[in-house]
C-alpha cells in the first residue's frame, strides 16, 4: 500500500512537468516564426506601382521606424516582465514593418533603382563686413535714445 500512495503523489508532478515542457516547446516555436511570417502582415501589391522617387523615402521611413520599434523592444526587455511586454506591445508592429521593408526592397530591386545623390547645397555665406555699420555712424536704434 505505501507503494501505491507514492505513485499517486508522483502522477500530478509528472503531469505538471510534462505540461511545462510542452508549453516551452510551443513557445519556442513562435520565436523562430518571425522570418517566415513577416510578409503575411504586409500587402504584397502595395509597392508594385511605386517609382524610384516614391520608394526611396518610403524605404528610409520604414528603416527608421523599424529601428525605433526595435529600440523600444530592447528597452522594454530590461524591465521586470520585459520580454513579455516587448512581445505583446511591439512584436506585431515590428513584424509588419519588416514585411513592408522586404516588399519595398523587392520593388526597389525590380525597378533597378539607385540611391539618389544628396543635393549639393552652397556653403553658408559668412556675414560680410559691408553689412556692419560704418565707423562713426550710429545704428538707427540708438539715435532715438539720444
Amino acid at each position: 500500500m505505501p507503494n501505491s500512495l507514492s505513485h499517486r503523489r508522483l502522477f500530478p508532478h509528472c503531469l505538471a512537468a510534462l505540461a511545462l515542457v510542452a508549453l516551452g516547446a510551443g513557445l519556442s516555436g513562435c520565436a523562430g516564426m518571425s522570418d517566415t511570417i513577416s510578409p503575411a502582415f504586409a500587402d504584397p501589391a502595395k509597392y508594385d506601382l511605386y517609382d524610384c522617387k516614391q520608394l526611396e523615402p518610403e524605404r528610409k521611413s520604414l528603416a527608421s521606424r523599424t529601428a525605433e520599434v526595435q529600440g523600444l523592444m530592447t528597452k522594454a526587455e530590461t524591465g521586470v516582465a520585459g520580454p513579455v511586454v516587448a512581445e505583446l506591445a511591439y512584436r506585431n508592429e515590428y513584424i509588419a514593418l519588416r514585411g513592408q521593408s522586404k516588399l519595398a526592397e523587392e520593388a526597389w530591386q525590380k525597378n533597378r533603382c539607385h540611391e539618389s545623390q544628396p543635393e549639393a547645397r552652397p556653403a553658408p555665406v559668412p556675414p560680410s563686413i559691408a553689412s556692419a555699420p560704418a565707423k562713426g555712424k550710429r545704428p538707427k536704434g540708438n539715435a532715438a535714445a539720444n
